[in-house]
């Protein structure tokens, strides 16, 4: 990938097209055909951007009136109900309770769906819990749009990185009936977040959704141009040799593989601290067995004073303090000794709060 961008570098100081190099989208839907299971992707269906975050508010844009409501899941990436405000919506947090696997729970997100609803969002695998929503959960959410008539927004920028056995199957996928935008790109299973490089994947029965799609193409234009340095890296991260080198990051022996098997060790090792299996992604979201009185907010600022460890309090991913504020997120991404070393300091403060409380 770097070889790639190294010999394309003087191609690069120019604007490409609005939706993206030709070669670049290309490259994208090759994969979701051959690799994802999506046969009917072409060229004219995926959209470049500067990284998922462009692409979602793009997105969102194009598609809200004032008030109109998006579902997204509870705890999730903040990411969304932020971009579902500013685009002048109303954002409707629906639950994934831990006790369920943080997986949703379908019957309280078909109440929360309005006639104001327009999209529901799903972040799969799941930031911050780690969790990887399996193909039956998946169905129900698109079920529940199939029922409301309601847009599926599917980030799946962790798609590579699960842990889990089994292919990871596109929500796209299990609802071909469907308009179905699903996000990805290099940032984190190439390792790459700052060439700024995602897609955008427009599925979608034949001849529907024309005028949604050219109102977001119309606002891609008006930036001219995705990134195009990281454009150029696209068709090589998504070659088989590449993927294949990915592949290994999550296998025994892996990095990534290797730090979460450190992580389940370490937590496993420490009193008040508890944590669902970590399916996906690299994140753990362990819950914290705090003394009455101290707030996730305040142990994570104690956390990184006292002990250099940078974590973020599980009230930052979701709408429901009372669920989410005694969780802290960790990353999973150090070598096994340091992340070892990290979680035996969230046990030290733990402990330390626990002897100042008596």
């Amino acid at each position: 990938m770097v070889a790639a961008l190294s010999e394309r570098l003087e191609d690069a100081r120019g604007y490409s097209e609005e939706a993206g190099h030709p070669a670049a989208r290309a490259a994208v839907a090759e994969h979701f055909r051959t690799r994802r299971g999506l046969p009917g992707v072409g060229p004219q269906d995926v959209w470049l951007g500067n990284g998922v975050s462009e692409l979602a508010f793009l997105t969102l844009q194009s598609l809200l009136d004032p008030g109109d409501e998006v579902l997204v899941p509870d705890p999730g990436y903040p990411m969304w109900p932020a971009y579902a405000a500013l685009c002048g919506g109303t954002p409707v947090p629906y639950p994934c309770p831990e006790a369920n696997g943080w997986r949703p729970d379908l019957d309280a997100l078909v109440r929360l769906a309005s006639p104001r609803t327009r999209a529901l969002v799903v972040v799969n695998p799941v930031n911050p819990t780690g969790a990887v929503w399996p193909p039956e959960v998946l169905g129900g959410l698109a079920a529940v749009a199939r029922r409301r008539g309601l847009v599926l927004f599917s980030d799946e920028i962790y798609d590579g990185i699960q842990y889990v056995p089994g292919p990871h199957p596109p929500l796209a996928a299990l609802a071909p009936d469907l308009l179905c935008l699903t996000f990805g790109g290099l940032s984190k299973l190439s390792r790459v977040p700052g060439l700024r490089a995602g897609w955008m994947v427009a599925c979608r029965p034949p001849g529907t959704a024309r005028s949604y799609l050219d109102a977001l193409t119309s606002l891609a234009a008006l930036r001219l141009s995705p990134n195009t340095v990281g454009q150029y890296a696209i068709p090589a991260a998504l070659s088989p040799a590449a993927l294949d080198d990915a592949a290994a990051l999550t296998a025994p022996g892996g990095a990534l593989h290797e730090a979460r098997r450190a992580a389940r060790i370490a937590m496993a090792d420490q009193p008040g601290l508890r944590c669902a299996p970590l399916e996906g992604a690299f994140y753990a979201f362990p819950r914290l067995d705090l003394p009455a009185g101290v707030s996730a907010d305040d142990f994570a600022l104690r956390l990184l004073r006292t002990k250099s460890v940078l974590a973020m309090p599980g009230s930052q991913f979701g709408a429901d303090d009372r669920s989410h504020g005694a969780h802290l997120r960790l990353t999973t991404l150090a070598p096994p000794a340091e992340t070892t070393t990290a979680v035996e300091r969230v046990g030290e403060l733990l402990a330390e709060l626990r002897a100042e409380r008596g």
